[in-house]
């Protein structure tokens, strides 16, 4: 005898099996012992993130067929208002697996979580890297929005602007936009920021070393220090001490 289907549950109701999900896993020690990363108190279950990545992967399983991409834009951004890092970046990372069907008018939304519902630096990054990255390249018209970014008034817009472009510019792709964006960055007075455009910066120089050297004697004087640390990680010692020196103010 056939049986029919069991509809799937609203977003709202997903989000609320998510969250209990997580709450089961909670390991408070290592949530004690993770705050070491965060500058001020994050709300965490201490969950690690492979185990995050399992449970977001189960769920993408079970909508994968009944869910279009507005029900789980829908399902994140019940998740991403809630406290809990864990339960945002599942969100984010459920959202991951619908990347082929997100359409261009996703853009406002996700700068309006990361001003409004982020607030850490993991949770902004793994926007950045999984969702923004990758609907860059699915709408590269986007580009120039995003670079206007580095005007925000705030430093999770910022950052998210630049980590973005992180994976394109670790494969050689859209750098001149990520160099933009750095240039932008450079007078931010944000230690998030100064990591984040060092990052960004020594992505580049994977694939032109030479178009990283020049860009950092233009503009080491303007540069933090820690920036051009980052920038430097993967040059060989005797050339890192070098411009070292030779971008002091």
């Amino acid at each position: 005898m056939r049986t029919e289907r069991q509809p799937l549950p609203d977003p709202a109701a997903v989000a609320a099996e998510i969250r209990e999900q997580l709450a089961r896993r909670a390991d408070h020690r290592r949530a004690g012992s993770s705050q070491r990363f965060f500058k001020t108190p994050v709300p965490l279950h201490g969950i690690p993130a492979p185990e995050q990545r399992r449970v977001a992967r189960d769920w993408i399983r079970r909508l994968r067929s009944g869910w279009n991409s507005g029900q789980i834009v829908a399902l994140t951004d019940a998740l991403i208002q809630v406290p809990e890092l864990e339960a945002k970046a599942v969100g984010l990372l459920v959202l991951a697996g619908w990347l082929d069907e997100l359409p261009v008018s996703l853009l406002p939304r996700l700068k309006g979580w990361l001003s409004w519902h982020c607030g850490n630096w993991a949770t902004v990054d793994l926007l950045a890297l999984e969702i923004l990255g990758p609907l860059l390249d699915t709408h590269p018209a986007l580009i120039p929005e995003v670079e206007d970014w580095t005007a925000s008034p705030s430093v999770w817009v910022r950052r998210a602007a630049a980590v973005a472009f992180v994976k394109h510019a670790r494969q050689g792709r859209h750098l001149a936009a990520a160099y933009r964006i750095a240039r932008q960055l450079l007078p931010d007075e944000e230690d998030l920021l100064h990591k984040a455009v060092g990052w960004l910066l020594r992505e580049c120089g994977r694939t032109d070393r030479a178009r990283l050297e020049r860009f950092l004697l233009q503009n080491g004087p303007l540069m933090a220090r820690t920036t051009v640390r980052y920038a430097l990680e993967h040059f060989p010692a005797a050339r890192r001490r070098h411009l070292l020196e030779a971008t002091r103010p």
